[in-house]
């Protein structure tokens, strides 16, 4: 690796996300702008800007370790990831869109006419946000530790500052054209080294098909629990993820926005396959890099190890570049979300509370952050998969679907399932996953906490005794109704 050079690819996305949004900051001037984009994003360039911000540092770097340490285990998250968008098209995205809101609190607030429902979305969207945030700066972090030997520090908060600044100067339009461009900078980022590392290894080289995926890594090799459970919270967290849901509202038409995720769905997948085959490269060129706390910098050590000299460090600088995307387009997405919660909620919504806000948002994380270690970073997005999926997809989904759901419905939903998925995840720091039933309940708690959440909403909502909001049948008209009906 040649740190000038990859010193010199971080320069180039740095000014290039200025430049782009300094361009989108020029027609950024109404609340509307800052909170939706005014809600004219055309499906090509809002597909590329949830593809930019979904695929984050977890998928860019995480997913190739994934691959190289666990083998077949490792294609259940791509899956997952790129599958739950399939949930989104067919259940929230069209609806969500129809709803009228400029963020998932507002959405609440208006189907179950509670101040109190509002509010306690608004906490769960913001350490959902919070904790998606954390690994994008340990990613950062990680990378110029790995490619420069720069403290850790200097990744996150170059990162920070980025975000919070362009966030703040111009809100979701600028980030919508931010986040597009660095969606095709990332995949570019991926398919030309594996291109020339598949060229590079395909001269005559004899590959072992035991070597890239050993009996012992097969499907035979998959617990059934664990499996269904991780596919849950892959499928149903999507729905809940807050700057996921918030781009739909910048859509024209509720067709406008299935459109989008139909396309969202063909680029996030074309991304994992890249990265994917970069895992199972590295599984036949560098399998020593098969350790804990190593494997997530394979996207970076692979290009100079199976391509020796200048053009090594070329697809490394590359790779670089490519994962500096990845770190500032998923918390763009993330801080111009928070931040329009917050504005709302907090402040005045205004564009100067907005700008307020995004500061505030991204701070809380980089002094997460900072004050610790980077573990895995695809279990530590996985983690936030789970969480999302307990506590606030349930409420979206039957808040979308089903009529007699209510208030005190939703708040206790939320409050059990986000407790005791919590709790779970704690605890799955002391007990160890292979100690039986126990471990593996507390290591992958979706199976248990997503089911309950719902059978909580649905009993809480039977039993109310305050029965439906006065205006539920009128608003859930305005979901379903197709706009030129």
């Amino acid at each position: 690796m040649n740190p000038v050079l990859d010193l010199v690819a971080v320069a180039f996305v740095v000014v290039a996300t200025i430049l782009v949004g300094a361009y989108g900051l020029r027609i950024s001037r109404t609340t509307s702008d800052f909170f939706v984009a005014s809600r004219t994003v055309r499906p090509v360039w809002n597909a590329s800007a949830i593809s930019g911000e979904y695929l984050s540092a977890g998928t860019f770097l995480g997913l190739a370790g994934l691959v190289l340490l666990g083998g077949a285990r490792g294609f259940w998250f791509p899956i997952g990831y790129a599958a739950g968008y399939l949930l989104v098209l067919l259940f929230v995205a069209a609806p969500l869109r129809r709803s009228g809101a400029y963020t998932i609190p507002d959405f609440v607030q208006a189907r179950f006419e509670s101040l109190g429902a509002r509010r306690v979305t608004s906490v769960v969207v913001l350490v959902i946000g919070w904790l998606y945030i954390v690994p994008q700066l340990h990613g950062a972090a990680l990378t110029l530790g790995v490619v420069a030997d720069l403290p850790p520090w200097v990744g996150a908060v170059t990162v920070a500052v980025l975000v919070g600044g362009a966030v703040a100067a111009g809100g979701m339009r600028a980030i919508t054209y931010v986040q597009a461009f660095q969606y095709w900078l990332k995949l570019t980022a991926l398919i030309v080294p594996v291109v020339f590392l598949v060229l590079a290894l395909g001269g005559g080289r004899d590959i072992d098909a035991s070597l890239v995926f050993p009996a012992a890594q097969g499907p035979a090799s998959f617990d059934l629990y664990s499996t269904v459970s991780l596919m849950l919270a892959l499928l149903l967290g999507t729905m809940g993820l807050p700057h996921v849901l918030v781009r739909f509202y910048t859509s024209p038409t509720g067709v406008s926005a299935r459109f989008t995720t139909v396309l969202v769905i063909a680029m996030v997948s074309v991304f994992y396959a890249a990265s994917s085959t970069m895992g199972l490269i590295a599984r036949v060129a560098a399998p020593d890099l098969a350790q804990s706390g190593v494997a997530d910098t394979v996207v970076l050590l692979l290009p100079s190890r199976v391509i020796p000299g200048l053009a090594g460090d070329l697809l490394t600088a590359l790779v670089v570049a490519g994962a500096f995307a990845a770190f500032l387009a998923t918390s763009s997405g993330l801080v111009v979300s928070l931040a329009g919660v917050v504005s709302q909620d907090v402040f005045s919504g205004s564009v100067r509370s907005f700008r307020v806000s995004a500061v505030l948002c991204t701070a809380v994380p980089l002094v997460v952050a900072l004050m610790t270690v980077p573990e895995g970073l695809v279990s530590s997005v996985g983690l936030v998969f789970v969480f999302a999926a307990s506590s606030l997809s349930p409420v979206v989904l039957l808040g979308v679907w089903w009529r007699r759901m209510t208030a005190r419905g939703a708040v206790a939903g939320m409050a059990v399932g986000a407790l005791t998925c919590g709790a779970a995840l704690v605890a799955g720091f002391a007990i160890d996953p292979g100690s039986g039933w126990i471990g593996a309940a507390v290591a992958q708690p979706a199976a248990w906490t997503i089911p309950l959440a719902i059978a909580v909403v649905v009993v809480v909502s039977l039993t109310d005794r305050r029965g439906l909001p006065l205006r539920a049948d009128r608003y859930l008209a305005r979901l379903h109704v197709p706009e030129r009906v």
